[in-house]
């Protein structure tokens, strides 16, 4: 089974989720805030995408840290944050089938890579 993990009040997670909608896409969403996040997902995302694709510089949650730990980030500092406040996170991470090693992961979304995909 899809699943698309983010957060429901995300734009961006919004958009991925009504384009699998109106393509009839069965798909499971995932909140962070609510289902939570662990480290052994962590480190499956860590090594299928990398954790700098996945840590959100440029959102709210990254602007409130102190300089001290932006400018020290790496990444176990990056798991860290990422498990104590998953806003963080890039969002939406797209995962065709999370149980299997020949899933295809994606972070953010575009139409073009969605159809791609699934189309």
């Amino acid at each position: 089974m899809i699943t698309l993990y983010g957060i429901p009040n995300c734009n961006t997670v919004k958009k991925a989720r009504r384009w699998l909608d109106d393509n009839n896409i069965e798909f499971r969403f995932h909140n962070f805030k609510k289902d939570g996040l662990n480290t052994d997902l962590l480190n499956i995302w860590f090594n299928d995408i990398g954790w700098e694709t996945l840590l959100n510089k440029r959102g709210t949650s990254w602007r409130k840290l102190d300089e001290k730990t932006k400018n020290a980030i790496n990444e176990s500092l990056a798991k860290k944050i990422m498990l104590d406040n998953p806003s963080i996170i890039k969002r939406p991470v797209l995962d065709t089938h999370p149980s299997s090693p020949t899933s295809q992961k994606k972070v953010g979304f575009s139409e073009d890579e969605y159809k791609k995909i699934f189309l």
